[in-house]
């Protein structure tokens, strides 16, 4: 003769918390995809600052993945000749570089949207 005990476990808490996290990294990602362009509009290459404006951010919600672009027909080609003259504190690489120096940033910034959210 054996005990048995039938335990039923909601799943609705875990469900909810779930779509708090999800919600929590889209915050997270367009803070951190938007602290990612401020970095590197600040060394974009200024003449008339017609590449600065044109930097942008987009989140894909359902695929949790963030873009800073910038678009104008001479964006990239700017972005790689690293042989052109820039006035100070500009480079080639603007957006690149900043991407690199900012990965330490980004991940904190999307755990704190995250750890908000949860809360």
């Amino acid at each position: 003769m054996g005990v048995r005990i039938k335990t039923t476990v909601s799943t609705k808490g875990v469900a909810v918390a779930r779509r708090r996290e999800q919600a929590g990294a889209v915050r997270g990602l367009h803070a951190a995809a938007e602290y990612v362009l401020s970095q590197a509009q600040a060394v974009t290459p200024l003449q008339e600052g017609v590449l600065v404006a044109s930097g942008a951010t987009d989140v894909d919600a359902s695929a949790l993945e963030g873009t800073v672009s910038f678009d104008t027909v001479y964006a990239a080609r700017q972005h790689e000749e690293v042989t052109w003259r820039h006035d100070p504190g500009r480079q080639a690489k603007y957006l690149e570089q900043p991407h690199a120096a900012s990965r330490t940033a980004v991940r904190d910034i999307i755990a704190a949207a995250v750890r908000r959210e949860l809360r």
